[in-house]
């Protein structure tokens, strides 16, 4: 029987990467370019994980994992905020190139 090892962890961050990666090239929605940038960061903390686990159990890749978990969480909050808002003021639209009358 196989066993799973760091490089297929590796290989399923980087697929996660390149979604995320398409879901913001692709995509004019706000809600699909969050969700783009959800899966690179949880992309990142896969590696973080892995390599803390495969390098002998270091603490750090766990922890700087734990902090990119606590930072999207509150990125997305705030992020989910300022769409909820955009769909209330802009006539129930939350398309990207249409919000940038914002700039001034």
């Amino acid at each position: 029987m196989a066993t799973i090892g760091a490089v297929h962890f590796l290989i399923l961050a980087a697929a996660m990467f390149c979604l995320g990666l398409y879901c913001l090239m692709g995509r004019r929605n706000a809600i699909g370019l969050l969700m783009g940038i959800e899966l690179i960061v949880n992309a990142a903390n896969i590696n973080f994980a892995t390599f803390a686990h495969y390098r002998g159990g270091e603490v750090d890749g766990y922890i700087f994992s734990l902090f990119g978990i606590v930072l999207a969480a509150i990125g997305v909050t705030i992020a989910l905020a300022i769409v909820f808002a955009l769909y209330r003021n802009f006539n129930k639209n939350i398309e990207v190139d249409e919000v940038s009358i914002l700039r001034g």
